[in-house]
């Protein structure tokens, strides 16, 4: 297993176009959750541009991949930009690499 990032680039209209389609995305995020390949996620609002930030554990990117292609924040403009990034992780209870 390996940990992913998943990071969104929001739209500069981001906060009005998530209204309609939140539902939708947490549904989505509840699902993966389930299956353990989501553990974290949210938005960092105060950071200049805002963005969203999940951590995916599967082994391989993949899974992220097609989280952010059946996301309505990505098909509904609530994200201009996406793109996955490995992680290794090597502190903490969850890292996934031991050294």
């Amino acid at each position: 297993m390996k940990h992913f990032l998943l990071i969104y680039d929001y739209a500069p209209d981001w906060m009005e176009k998530r209204g309609p389609v939140r539902p939708a995305h947490l549904e989505l995020c509840r699902a993966s959750v389930a299956r353990n390949e989501l553990q974290l996620g949210g938005a960092v609002p105060s950071d200049e541009p805002p963005f969203g930030l999940l951590l995916f554990k599967a082994e391989a990117a993949q899974i992220a991949e097609d989280f952010a292609r059946a996301d309505p924040y990505v098909s509904q403009g609530v994200v201009a930009t996406w793109r996955v990034r490995e992680w290794i992780t090597v502190v903490g209870e969850g890292a996934l690499t031991k050294v």
